[in-house]
């Protein structure tokens, strides 16, 4: 299946077999390594694995090995987990479209021709395609929420305190954040259980139970207070997202207590973002864009061209602006459980289109612009998931995004449960799966960015890629 949407990029299937093999030992024994042994997981291609290719999708990194594992992956394989592959993301994790100069694009289950979404586009592609159970995922403006919406699976953005990201350069900054993605909540909360927790490299992270998430609040539907808004205070939605939206909080508006709509106007979130991205951007990139300015592409060149012209003052200004939508938002949270929104402001577009360039006749004045839906929640650092809830007019998967209070991620994750377990009743507004049988049937060049796809050849010491012929 994954020349089909080519969702995976380096592969370690003879090891995967092996510890397969081993976990079956261990089952039949009654002596498992953790409640993950034996399921094989995809990880990110931003994220390290041991033993693996981790090439961010750039060119300078395609022959990258990583020497030891990211500490959420490290967690992952303690707890039995197979590492089977890496997952395919948009160069150096830039965007919403997970396509780059070294895999080439991730095409979306449910029609190939069209965008997976990003950065964790190669993990929502998988997922979709029932290829793998679980994947891990990073979210700065989006990243695990638009291409699981895409896709039609979970994505989980975690509150910032949650889930501890030691390697993150900019440590006090909870712009992004790292989570899981799966298919089905349920599946969702048990990587996330074995995910969570404290780091001393982490100050943003807070010590927690081991089994914070292993016995969620008991939230009946009726008890909900529900507000929703069609575009998180006026960003641009298509006519027809905004339908699908309005026909999904019909379906849940007569079970639960309150479902109204509610004004998202928090504060300038799009100049809040700009300014924090630029800032993380530049902090990553902007030496090498001196270096060696032919290993990055457009969109790194766009974010830290945007960083050089803020200032210290800008700066501050946007702590300021953002502890203003914070405090904005929990005001407005006293009367509300959770917060309704579409997770993607238009249906998938062909993944040859780099991104959205007008929504509903209003023109991008960036290349991410049309993230706001996700990103503007980012700037909260508290969690939001979005659920695979039906299909959109054009026959491609809806996802329903779901905002809780800040660090009340208990009462979210059952809030999801719930309102899943609603939406399943019906084919309708259940997550879809794709049509396996014309998708096999694909003939679709998923590759044709690449000039040759690298190739790690294990026998090699010197740990180089070669090419493939």
């Amino acid at each position: 299946m994954n020349p089909k949407i080519n969702a995976l990029t380096d592969m370690d299937t003879k090891n995967a077999i092996l510890e397969a093999a081993e976990s079956t030992k261990r089952w039949q024994l009654g002596m498992p390594k953790g409640p993950l042994d034996g399921l094989p997981i995809g990880v990110k291609d931003l994220q390290d694995a041991k033993g693996l290719l981790t090439t961010h999708g750039s060119p300078k990194l395609r022959g990258n090995i990583a020497s030891k594992d990211l500490p959420m992956v490290a967690k992952l394989r303690d707890a039995g987990a197979i590492i089977l592959a890496k997952t395919n993301v948009p160069e150096l994790g830039a965007g919403g479209n997970s396509r780059n100069p070294v895999w080439g694009a991730t095409g979306n289950p449910f029609n190939p021709n069209l965008i997976a979404g990003g950065s964790s586009g190669g993990s929502a592609a998988a997922l979709g395609a029932n290829m793998l159970p679980l994947c891990t995922g990073s979210d700065t403006g989006g990243s695990l929420r638009l291409p699981a919406a895409l896709c039609g699976i979970v994505g989980y953005r975690p509150s910032v305190d949650v889930v501890a990201h030691p390697t993150r350069p900019l440590g006090w900054s909870g712009i992004s954040v790292l989570g899981p993605m799966a298919r089905t909540v349920e599946d969702m909360i048990l990587m996330l259980q074995v995910i969570q927790g404290y780091d001393e490299n982490d100050p943003l992270t807070a010590p927690a139970a081991p089994d914070r998430f292993s016995n969620l609040p008991n939230i009946a539907l009726k008890e909900l207070r529900i507000g929703y808004s069609e575009d998180f205070g006026g960003t641009p939605v298509d006519p027809d997202i905004r339908a699908t939206f309005q026909q999904r909080v019909a379906a849940i508006k007569p079970h639960v207590a309150v479902c109204r709509p509610v004004d998202l106007n928090l504060g300038d979130m799009d100049r809040v973002f700009d300014i924090l991205r630029a800032e993380s951007f530049h902090v990553a990139f902007a030496q090498g864009l001196i270096d060696t300015p032919e290993f990055f592409g457009d969109n790194i060149k766009t974010n830290v061209a945007l960083a050089k012209s803020f200032t210290l003052a800008d700066r501050g200004w946007a702590h300021v602006e953002q502890t203003k939508i914070l405090r904005n938002y929990n005001a407005l949270m006293k009367d509300f459980d959770i917060i309704l929104l579409p997770t993607v402001p238009v249906s998938p577009f062909p993944w040859t289109q780099p991104h959205a360039t007008e929504i509903d006749q209003q023109k991008m004045d960036i290349y991410y612009r049309w993230l706001a839906l996700t990103y503007r929640g980012s700037l909260l650092n508290g969690p939001s998931i979005t659920l695979p809830t039906g299909l959109d007019p054009q026959g491609m998967p809806f996802g329903l995004q779901i905002l809780g209070a800040v660090r009340a991620d208990e009462t979210l994750l059952a809030a999801a449960s719930a309102i899943e377990a609603l939406l399943a009743q019906t084919s309708e507004t259940a997550r879809p799966e794709p049509d396996f049988a014309t998708l096999q049937d694909s003939t679709i060049e998923l590759k044709s960015m690449v000039t040759h796809p690298p190739i790690f050849d294990s026998t090699d010491t010197s740990a180089t890629v070669k090419t493939a012929v």
